[in-house]
């Protein structure tokens, strides 16, 4: 942690499942201060009483709105851009808000992040802007546009460097499946399933902590960044689950699996890295880094200098990635805190009813 040594980090979004885990992996270091900018006084409260960290201070306000971001961003170091709306469905109906957060309220944080000196900005991106077809992907593939545009503006040497990371299904963060089926489980209802053959690439929330980290200290003007990761049909990870949880109680394991259908928006398996962006990322070994198209307004080099190479690449995603198992889910599952807490083999430190990570 020694690059955040004496800095101050400013987390859009902070009081979300992504500013939660990074505060459990900095606020024990040498960083200096963590300052949490969002909107929920709720959450921002409840946060501050569980803490009671002087390290951290909160700023009330919106990225749609640039003066409270200015005001926030007096003296940082670093920012990790994840103010977001990322509900599939909400942004379905409300498409222009979820534009209004995503890309305009990030570009703000960039001018800003550049008015004020600021080092680095990682902008935390999803799957779901890799062939976006839902709006919550689209305006997702819009803000990485608008992130990786102003970085190639900033170039090589420049005093502030912008990158990205996309990365795939967070298990647990605030909203997602997980926490829905152990409730259905738990209270005897079935488990809901719209596709038992989609599959989704499965990390935790620590390990997107570790891909923006990874950003943070290797990132040029303009890259994006993907962890490579395992995925699971939505079947084996519903099995994981009712295995995991007859652990407190047998009869979970005889929990009936529904199946729904598919939703509005959703697809049968998420990219997370395309054929086009195959054809130049660099393999990091347990990252790819997909460096920006350097080229400029010569639009012969749009539509006359093709490539012939993409047609022999395949996109990465989540139906030829690493998949796992019953069994190698399980030991996944096993590394999120409220599973672990469920089972008794750590204190629980947050109430029960409160399944996020």
């Amino acid at each position: 942690m020694s690059v955040f040594k004496d800095k101050t980090l400013l987390i859009t979004g902070g009081t979300g499942s992504f500013g939660n885990a990074v505060l459990r992996r900095f606020l024990d270091s040498d960083i200096k201060e963590i300052r949490i900018f969002s909107r929920d006084e709720k959450k921002q409260d409840d946060m501050r009483h569980a803490l009671q960290n002087p390290k951290v201070k909160f700023y009330i306000g919106n990225v749609r709105n640039k003066t409270s971001v200015d005001i926030a961003m007096r003296g940082v170091d670093y920012v990790f851009s994840a103010a977001a709306l990322k509900q599939v469905p909400s942004c379905e109906f409300f498409p222009m808000e979820a534009t209004r957060t995503n890309v305009e309220g990030t570009e703000n944080v960039l001018l800003s992040a550049i008015e004020h000196g600021v080092k680095n900005v990682v902008v935390l991106s999803t799957d779901k802007a890799a062939y976006p077809i839902n709006a919550m992907g689209i305006s997702k593939a819009l803000m990485e546009k608008v992130a990786i545009a102003k970085g190639r503006e900033l170039g090589e040497g420049a005093q502030t460097t912008i990158c990205c990371t996309r990365y795939g299904n967070v298990m647990a963060s605030r909203g997602s499946v997980i926490p829905l089926w152990v409730e259905q489980i738990e209270q005897g209802k079935p488990i809901t399933v719209t596709d038992p053959e989609m599959t989704r690439f499965m990390m935790t929330l620590d390990d997107a902590v570790d891909l923006v980290i990874y950003a943070f200290t290797h990132g040029h003007n303009g890259d994006l960044f993907v962890q490579k990761a395992p995925a699971a049909t939505l079947s084996v990870l519903a099995q994981a689950l009712k295995e995991t949880y007859a652990q407190i109680d047998p009869k979970y394991l005889d929990t009936e699996v529904k199946v729904i259908g598919t939703r509005h928006g959703e697809k049968l398996y998420e990219t997370l890295v395309t054929r086009e962006e195959m054809a130049k990322a660099i393999d990091m070994g347990e990252y790819y880094r997909i460096p920006c198209d350097t080229r400029d307004l010569n639009y012969d080099k749009f539509f006359t200098e093709g490539s012939e190479c993409l047609s022999k690449i395949e996109d990465y995603h989540s139906h030829n990635t690493t998949r796992l198992d019953v069994e190698g889910m399980k030991k996944l599952l096993l590394r999120l805190r409220f599973i672990q807490e469920d089972l008794g083999l750590i204190e629980r430190a947050k109430p029960r009813e409160i399944r996020s990570e």
